[in-house]
């Protein structure tokens, strides 16, 4: 299995799921010509379109492609009527194939109410896993919370936060060198921060994607796994004793007037 990120729009990624075979599940397609080229490229032809949420810049290109490859669109079932082209409603603890590809649904509202990560344990996906996250997790950080409650984003990040450590993470936007920056205001101290920066400023510099962190990694400096820190405790004026949604929603909010 190959994954392989497709730079979309301004600052999307759609990506490439590629078995064995060939066969490929395209999950978020932003935009339809992307795709096609990438499929072109890798030498891999379509198989299923799966889409995280139901936000345009995630399935603009669904329709076209659905139609010019004759596949299905897999989406949570809760958005039939928004996600265009949808043919498959999915719900938490499905499984979806394509070709020798297999991936578990997991229904992670917060973001959206109908958000889905797909993932691919470490006997499919080979060194460690992979799940695709959409706008719920992202490298260092998390989405705002269009839809649902910070609870529910709480509780659907702590479930991703419990996939192995090696597990890749793959989501839908190249937002990382800001979301560190955020992270590091909150954290100081927090040497895997300082990694995490250096590391993400080198690939930028070179036009590479920072996505494909491992949940090790997102544990060791995404403030949005690290509720508990003591330091951004601290920082934002959380009370030590604070439930983990309150600091939770404390972090959120920061984040959404951070400039």
């Amino acid at each position: 299995m190959r994954i392989v990120p497709v730079a979309c729009l301004s600052d999307n990624y759609a990506y490439l799921v590629i078995g064995d075979e060939g066969a490929a599940v395209v999950v978020d397609a932003s935009e339809a010509a992307p795709v096609r080229g990438a499929l072109r490229r890798e030498g891999a032809h379509l198989a299923a379109i799966w889409s995280t949420h139901h936000h345009w810049d995630h399935v603009g290109g669904n329709e076209e492609l659905a139609r010019e490859f004759s596949v299905e669109v897999v989406g949570h079932a809760s958005d039939r009527g928004r996600l265009p082209g949808l043919t498959r409603g999915v719900a938490g603890g499905d499984t979806v194939r394509a070709g020798s590809l297999e991936a578990k649904c997991l229904h992670i509202p917060g973001h959206t109410l109908g958000a889905v990560a797909y993932y691919f344990d470490a006997g499919s996906a080979g060194d460690g896993g992979a799940v695709f996250t959409g706008d719920t997790l992202f490298c260092a950080g998390c989405g705002r919370l269009f839809e649902g409650t910070p609870a529910q984003m709480h509780a659907s990040l702590a479930s991703l936060a419990r996939l192995p450590g090696t597990t890749r993470v793959y989501c839908g936007h190249e937002y990382t060198e800001n979301n560190l920056r955020f992270a590091a205001t909150l954290e100081p101290s927090n040497a895997a921060v300082a990694g995490a920066r250096a590391r993400a400023a080198s690939l930028r510099s070179r036009a590479e994607p920072t996505v494909g962190t491992t949940l090790d990694d997102e544990r060791s400096s995404n403030p949005f796994l690290r509720v508990g820190s003591p330091e951004i405790r601290a920082t934002l004026g959380v009370a030590s004793d604070a439930d983990d949604v309150t600091a939770f929603a404390a972090i959120r909010a920061a984040k959404d007037a951070f400039k």
